[in-house]
């Protein structure tokens, strides 16, 4: 017996509404929606489980606090798995092309995504797979970590470098961007935030996994 590939003409066929109605509902169900409370550790956790042991593995692994990376993955996509910049538009209603590569739950751009499936050897990673975005968030932090002698729980000048990169890190880019430096503040007391409620639920969802 042999499989065929079912494809999506039937469903356009005559753009009828009952085929696009299929069709959104097909493509909405392959995008994992983000979680409903976005505030507090405890409840995305619970809402997804599978989360704490992505983080706690890449915590393990790389040695940033879950909060840390929690509070970064919140502030670049809010958790939404397929987040891209938005197309400028031409004219006011031209799209045109994004002005950036960054994609998925890190938001990541290409080339940096490349190192991390590179030195790491996960060459099958996605950025739109919440256990891989937090893997690689580790990742980044911990390379910030070792080449510019940052704190794993310095939130502020790990998600600097993150935005930046390390060479603009290093120049010190952020400071012609008040805009920057206020939004890295707000991800250092989420982090902060975050890592007092997971305080306080961490001995529940180590239990439930």
């Amino acid at each position: 017996m042999s499989l065929k590939p079912i494809g999506l003409g039937w469903v356009l066929r005559g753009h009828s509404w009952l085929g696009w109605l299929t069709l959104a509902a097909v493509l909405a169900g392959c995008t994992p929606l983000p979680p409903k409370n976005t505030d507090n550790l405890c409840h995305i956790f619970r809402e997804k489980p599978g989360w704490y042991e992505a983080t706690l593995a890449s915590s393990r692994r790389w040695g940033i606090p879950i909060a840390v990376q929690m509070a970064i993955i919140r502030q670049e996509s809010n958790f939404v798995a397929d987040a891209r910049p938005p197309r400028p538009l031409i004219l006011g209603f031209i799209p045109w092309f994004r002005a950036s590569s960054a994609l998925g739950y890190p938001q990541a751009q290409d080339e940096t995504w490349a190192d991390y499936q590179r030195e790491t050897g996960n060459s099958w990673a996605q950025r739109d797979d919440f256990a891989d975005s937090c893997d690689f968030v580790a990742w980044y932090c911990a390379v910030s970590q070792r080449k510019l002698a940052l704190a794993a729980s310095d939130a502020k000048q790990l998600y600097l470098a993150y935005h930046e990169g390390h060479g603009g890190f290093r120049r010190q880019s952020y400071l012609a961007k008040p805009w920057l430096i206020d939004i890295a503040r707000k991800v250092d007391q989420r982090a902060w935030r975050y890592d007092a409620q997971l305080a306080g639920c961490r001995n529940q969802l180590a239990g439930e996994n």
